[in-house]
């Protein structure tokens, strides 16, 4: 009889085992991989124009802070400017405004004039309406064509990545800004 119960409860010990392992799970799990295959990245370019003032009435683009050296450093290095500066299907001052620029850059080299850019390009309108691209990069606003990276995004844009390249079409214009084309190339 012993012997039986033995058995048994072998039998038993086996069996809750392999139902433990063998049973569906109902917790979540943590994290899975998306195959290549079940994503759909496309490429989309973006062509429109940052208005930048920082002089006249309607500023957009404001001094927040300095180092006590800004003023003398022949490369504003130190200073910290906030933005929400429009952004326009053209480069004239009425074109359509398609967005808005938001955030900030700092002069970050003692050398040359170089912003450390930190940004939310928010669209507003259109397909991508309330979507938005994050940028970040060096920029040496003296430079011909500057290239930012697309760090981010979110709506149309969400898993965006890519580059922002810029480049000056007008500093300090009769308004006050300073225009920039950026050509972003994104893939989401």
């Amino acid at each position: 009889m012993a012997q039986n119960m033995s058995i048994l409860f072998s039998c038993n010990l086996i069996l809750s085992i392999f139902i433990i392992i063998f049973s569906p799970t109902t917790q979540a799990t943590f994290s899975r991989t998306i195959s290549k295959k079940q994503q759909s990245n496309d490429i989309t370019h973006i062509k429109f124009y940052f208005h930048d003032y920082v002089q006249g009435p309607n500023l957009t683009a404001i001094r927040i802070a300095q180092a006590n050296t800004t003023d003398t450093s022949p490369s504003t290095f130190g200073a910290l400017v906030m933005i929400d500066d429009p952004l326009t299907e053209g480069p004239e001052d009425d074109s359509n405004v398609v967005g808005h620029a938001q955030g900030m850059y700092a002069f970050a080299d003692q050398q040359e004039f170089a912003l450390l850019m930190t940004m939310n390009f928010v669209f507003s309108g259109g397909s991508y309406d309330g979507s938005t691209l994050s940028v970040m990069g060096r920029n040496p606003v003296m430079e011909q064509v500057r290239e930012l990276a697309v760090i981010s995004g979110s709506g149309e844009f969400r898993f965006a990545s890519g580059y922002a390249q810029a480049k000056t079409i007008t500093m300090l214009d009769p308004n006050g800004a300073t225009i920039v084309e950026y050509n972003v190339y994104v893939s989401h």
